[in-house]
């Protein structure tokens, strides 16, 4: 499987939260190298961005769906 920023030769970043959601478990987690297919600069990229789109409150830290 190809990483999917190499396929659509594109590169992470903070605006596009859609595509950064896809890259996170249902609990908000930063997904792993082996379930993303990401290739390793993809990856440490998407990390940093995620990061950065949590705190301008683009992307959520926690998932709330459990808490009630």
């Amino acid at each position: 499987m190809k990483c999917f920023f190499c396929q659509y030769k594109t590169n992470p970043s903070f605006k596009d939260a859609d595509n950064l959601e896809k890259f996170l478990s249902p609990r908000k987690k930063i997904v792993s190298r082996e379930r993303s297919g990401l290739c390793a600069k993809h990856q440490r990229a998407l990390t940093k961005e995620i990061k950065y789109a949590r705190f301008l409150g683009l992307v959520a830290y926690v998932s709330y769906q459990g808490l009630r």
